[in-house]
């Protein structure tokens, strides 16, 4: 089975063996801490957890939690907004909708 992530809108095609996947993504979590020298970068530090979470249990529900957290976060952000431009009046913390 080749193993993808999603990133957004874009799959990203990984390396068939565990092993490569692993050492892959201890690297670049590395490098990451490593990232105020040059050509390195703080980047590196999700894109290694994320090439970790397909085989490290323990990473894998960090981010499903954070996945769950975000869409929800998400949701609650598009109801208040929803909220605010039914009634017509402003949201305090947005300042969306119109005043009266």
């Amino acid at each position: 089975m080749a193993h993808k992530i999603r990133f957004g809108d874009r799959h990203i095609k990984l390396p068939g063996s565990r092993i490569l996947r692993v050492v892959i993504g201890v690297l670049l979590v590395l490098g990451g801490i490593l990232g105020f020298l040059p050509i390195l970068g703080f980047w590196m530090i999700p894109l290694g957890l994320l090439i970790l979470s397909v085989d490290v249990p323990a990473v894998r529900r960090w981010r499903r939690q954070l996945t769950v957290w975000w869409h929800r976060r998400k949701q609650e952000k598009d109801e208040r907004k929803g909220r605010a431009g039914e009634t017509g009046m402003e949201d305090p913390r947005t300042g969306n909708g119109s005043a009266p």
